[in-house]
């Protein structure tokens, strides 16, 4: 499948502040919880400390940018980086609320290209799940080295993605092994709805820019760019599902490309599929009995020379 990575900004925004959350208010506070105790982990690597001067590129709703704020105080400045201007709009629409525009600098750009930044000038660059959508993720490294101040960090958390690509992968080669294998409708239909999420060619994963790297390439792109003291850590989380009923199933998608899995039994399968596969799948949804694993990799560096 050809993943639009380089979509709408737009899009982005409606899946970030809308559709991830499937019009769930308690799916929204799980996930939103979630998604902040990885910003707090990334925050921590970064040892921001009064009167620095903080990047958050792919800032989206300001997540990090705003906690980073919060745990400092006024003495932080930080630039909010992203590609969305009305991403941006609505995190200047929560400075002001907050009464903490006056730190803030927003800048209309892409992680790979923050020229309105100068050489050597901030003291910490952050990102959560920015650097896996883009295509030269080694370009991106050296722009983060060329901004900051010797003796500055970054400090990154991406989710790897590779494996549950190579497992869709997987289950088409499962499907397409023969006769008596491929007969089965539903990994047929199990493959198709994955199919809609990742790539499942080997020729795909290797061109996605989301499924083409590992937690190893980040080590290697950060020590090409120059850093130093480099920690990784990998983190392999093997964890009971925040989706655990049937209708929040249907509403939700996990990226801003993929059609939630109601639009999908609906608009690409037939009645009798539709009924099959919600007849096998569903008992393990609403039992709870959905698992998977979360890969997440952390790295944090410094730029040496301080």
């Amino acid at each position: 499948m050809n993943i639009p990575l380089h979509a709408n900004p737009d899009l982005w925004r409606q899946w970030l502040l809308c559709d991830r959350f499937a019009a769930d208010h308690e799916h929204e506070r799980q996930l939103r919880a979630e998604v902040a105790r990885i910003a707090d982990r990334v925050l921590d690597a970064a040892k921001l400390a009064p009167g620095t001067t903080l990047v958050d590129v792919g800032t989206g709703d300001g997540l990090l940018a705003f906690r980073a704020i919060a745990r400092i105080g006024a003495t932080l400045g930080v630039y909010l980086a992203d590609v969305s201007p009305l991403l941006l709009e609505d995190c200047h629409a929560v400075a002001t609320e907050r009464n903490i525009a006056d730190q803030c600098t927003f800048l209309q750009c892409s992680a790979d290209d923050l020229k309105e930044i100068p050489d050597a000038t901030v003291d910490a660059v952050t990102t959560r799940a920015v650097i896996a959508y883009l295509p030269d993720k080694a370009k991106v490294l050296r722009e983060f080295h060329r901004i900051l101040k010797p003796g500055g960090r970054i400090s990154i958390a991406e989710p790897i993605r590779r494996d549950e690509a190579f497992e869709t992968l997987a289950l088409r080669k499962f499907i397409d092994a023969g006769p008596a294998v491929s007969d089965d409708r539903f990994f047929r239909l199990l493959h198709r709805w994955k199919a809609t999420q990742l790539p499942d060619t080997e020729e795909d994963i290797a061109a996605n820019p989301m499924t083409n790297f590992n937690e190893r390439d980040l080590v290697r792109h950060a020590l090409d760019s120059g850093f130093a003291d480099i920690h990784m850590e990998f983190h392999i989380d093997v964890v009971r599902s925040l989706i655990r009923s049937w209708d929040l199933l249907l509403k939700s998608t996990p990226f801003p490309w993929a059609p939630p899995l109601g639009a999908f039994l609906e608009q690409a399968c037939s009645d009798d599929d539709r009924m099959l596969f919600e007849k096998i799948f569903r008992p393990r949804v609403d039992s709870g009995q959905l698992f998977g694993p979360e890969r997440t990799a952390y790295l944090s560096a410094i730029k040496p020379g301080k």
